[in-house]
């Protein structure tokens, strides 16, 4: 009864795991920029003597949704959305460089320019951008930032950091949301890239999809547990007729 057991257990724990993957892609339902992540699973034969009829479910390679989210104007100076599979560069938490679809800006009281989440910003040399104070910044479509203080003529301060990862490097998701480069190392800016100032691009999830999934998945999860109370019932026998037996 313990191969059932740990047949059944296997099944529950992707299920759950793809139950936990799928809540946190419909709490960013509305997060602009926000990637769908993906959960896949293999089945793979259980090896051992007689015939190979068992399988277990062991997570693959997992990756995201790559389709771009829609567009939504703000009309605000300090929102862009990046056109293309281009990414702004951002500096996380932990310091290492990393990308992002959200292109909601703002200047810290410091005079940072820093993302909605409190993220810095990175120009194209990969140094934060440093805004002066009290002046007004725009955006400009190749990501080239001005600053004006009054009535003074608008100076450059610097261009955003603007990537598109290739074949050869893709980004994949970290667990703090962002994205990095498979090899950890930093891409380069990309000159070409564009950005449409005034627009934020919303997420890549659809909800009702999500929400149907949800619902397959917990329906899965009921399976497996009636799976585990029949081989509990089982075993239960077995010990009775042994017990008669003895």
């Amino acid at each position: 009864m313990d191969r059932l057991i740990y047949t059944a257990m296997s099944g529950a724990n992707a299920a759950a795991h793809r139950q936990a993957v799928l809540s946190n892609n419909l709490a960013n339902a509305s997060t602009n920029g926000f990637r769908a992540e993906l959960s896949t699973f293999r089945a793979v034969p259980v090896r051992g003597d007689g015939a190979s009829t068992r399988v277990l479910a062991l997570e693959a390679t997992a990756g995201h949704l790559d389709t771009p989210g829609a567009a939504q104007r703000t009309g605000r100076s300090l929102d862009a959305m990046t056109s293309g599979n281009a990414w702004f560069g951002v500096q996380a938490l932990d310091g290492t460089e990393s990308y992002t679809r959200n292109g909601s800006f703002e200047v810290s009281p410091e005079g940072t320019l820093l993302t909605g989440n409190g993220l810095t910003v990175l120009n194209d040399g990969g140094a934060p951008i440093t805004v002066p104070t009290g002046a007004a910044v725009s955006i400009g479509f190749d990501g080239n930032l001005s600053a004006q203080v009054g009535n003074q003529p608008p100076t450059g301060i610097g261009r955003l950091k603007l990537v598109t990862p290739g074949a050869d490097d893709p980004l994949a998701r970290g667990g703090d949301g962002l994205f990095r480069t498979t090899s950890g190392e930093p891409l380069p800016h990309d000159g070409n890239a564009r950005v449409q100032v005034g627009m934020l691009e919303g997420s890549n999830v659809n909800p009702i999809e999500t929400m149907v999934g949800m619902i397959q998945v917990a329906r899965q999860f009921e399976v497996q547990m009636r799976l585990l109370q029949t081989a509990e019932s089982n075993d239960r026998s077995a010990g009775q007729l042994l017990g008669l037996q003895g």
